[in-house]
This record gives structure tokens, C-alpha cells and sequence, in this order.
């Protein structure tokens, strides 16, 4: 039995970094004591999450293992906003390295606001490289959505400060590119390349339309992010389309 206090032991347990719970499991397992085996279970439970989340960690690189023996510079990429009423369309292309082993990487609509932003900052400072790509509401009415979301991936292929030597898409082949391609239905979801680009898109695109929200507050860009709600779709027909809006979307509504 450890001399510590249990609340002493509980107190340590939350200071205990998830990777050095084996160390602490070990070190009171057998302890005896009802209060400390309570905190030995919890710890085991948390334990077994993180061997689940990481065996789907390993299987979302199934499509990345699969080419990383012939290229090393695998770029995954995704946009967000192709369905929205106003703002941009967004596109991000991700490099992940080899050994990456960020969890609880996935679809970003699948993620919480907060676990996004923690996992933007993650993939910011672990990417090999990370590009973005930005196409305006007016270039949208120009040359229709999908050819600007094309558009917006080229762009963040360009932007990526390593080039990369293949690309795995989600769902599209982008033309006019000569990088090989991939393309995955559902591909945020199946690879962990194309899921780290969703989330970086997604957060890149919610900042931009927070900003508008101050710019143009009536429209509530901040909660729908330009998506059309119900009460985004009352504003529009109260106060018409203001700068930001997709003229080619809006013709319904004003």
C-alpha cells in the first residue's frame, strides 16, 4: 500500500499525461484500497479509448501506407463551403510525415468547434507542409461552384511549401494538374491526410465568416457560416444580399 493519501493519488492521476499511464496503473495496482483501485479503473478505462482511437488512427492511414513506400510527400485535400449562400469556398492540401500519429483526426463535421481548433493548431505545427485555398463569392457566380473549388484546390497545391508527389482527394479528380491523384468517396473519413485537410478548411473558413459577422452582423454569418438558415434566410429577405453573398445561390430567397 503507497503511503500517499488517495486524494493525493487522485490529484496525480489528473496530472498524469495519457502516454504515462501505463507507469501510473503499475505503480498502484496493488495498492488495496477501494478509493485507489476506483482511480485504477478509470485509468484503465481512459487506457482502453486511447488503444481504440489509435488502432482507428492506424487504419484512417490505410490509403497513405499504402503509397508512403514510393512517395514521400503524400498531400491530402478538401474543401469547405461548396453549399453555403454567401462567403468563400475553401481548400486546404496537407502534408502529413510518415510517423504522424495525431489522434482523433476525422471528418471535421464529425468534430466538435473546439476539438477542430485544438486539432488545427496540432496540424499546423506537425504538417510537413499545409496550403490553402481561397476562392471569392464572386468568383464562385463567375465560374460556378465547381470549377472554383477547383480552382481553390490548384490554388492550395501552389501554396504548399513542399510540393507533393501525390495527391489523395476527396471524391474529385482536379483538372489540370499533373501530380498524380486519388480520389476517395467519403475521403475525410478514410484517410487521415484528406481528414487533417477537412479540418484545416473547416477552421481556415469558420474564422473568415466570424470576421464577416462583424462586418455584417444582421446576416449572423458567425452561427450559420453563410449556410442558409432559417434565420440567414429571413435577414436575406429583410435586408437583401449584402457584399459577401453568392448571387448565382440566392435567387430564390430576394
Amino acid at each position: 500500500m503507497s503511503e500517499k493519501k488517495i486524494s493525493e493519488i487522485q490529484k496525480e492521476y489528473k496530472e498524469t499525461d495519457i502516454l504515462e499511464l501505463p507507469d501510473f496503473i503499475e505503480e498502484y495496482m496493488n495498492d488495496g484500497r477501494p478509493g485507489v483501485s476506483k482511480i485504477i479503473g478509470v485509468a484503465q478505462k481512459r487506457m482502453e479509448k486511447l488503444r481504440v482511437e489509435q488502432a482507428r488512427i492506424e487504419k484512417l492511414k490505410e490509403f497513405e501506407n499504402k503509397y508512403w513506400d514510393e512517395y514521400q510527400y503524400i498531400g491530402g485535400i478538401d474543401e469547405v463551403g461548396r453549399g453555403p449562400l454567401a462567403g468563400p469556398v475553401v481548400t486546404a492540401c496537407v502534408v502529413l510525415p510518415k510517423d504522424c500519429s495525431i489522434l482523433y483526426i476525422n471528418d471535421s463535421k464529425k468534430l466538435s468547434a473546439a476539438k477542430r481548433d485544438e486539432l488545427y493548431e496540432i496540424i499546423m505545427k506537425e504538417a510537413v507542409s499545409v496550403g490553402i485555398g481561397v476562392v471569392s463569392e464572386a468568383r464562385i457566380d463567375e465560374i460556378n461552384i465547381l470549377q472554383a473549388t477547383y480552382e481553390a484546390m490548384r490554388q492550395a497545391i501552389k501554396e504548399s511549401s513542399v510540393e507533393p508527389q501525390l495527391l489523395l482527394n476527396d471524391a474529385v479528380t482536379i483538372p489540370e494538374v499533373k501530380i498524380p491523384q486519388v480520389p476517395i468517396i467519403k475521403g475525410d473519413a478514410k484517410s487521415i491526410s484528406i481528414g487533417a485537410a477537412s479540418i484545416i478548411a473547416k477552421v481556415t473558413r469558420d474564422r473568415m465568416m466570424v470576421e464577416y459577422d462583424s462586418i455584417y452582423p444582421e446576416y449572423h454569418f458567425a452561427s450559420n457560416k453563410g449556410y442558409g438558415s432559417a434565420e440567414h434566410i429571413e435577414a436575406l429577405k429583410k435586408y437583401g444580399p449584402c457584399p459577401i453573398h453568392r448571387r448565382s445561390f440566392i435567387g430564390n430567397f430576394v
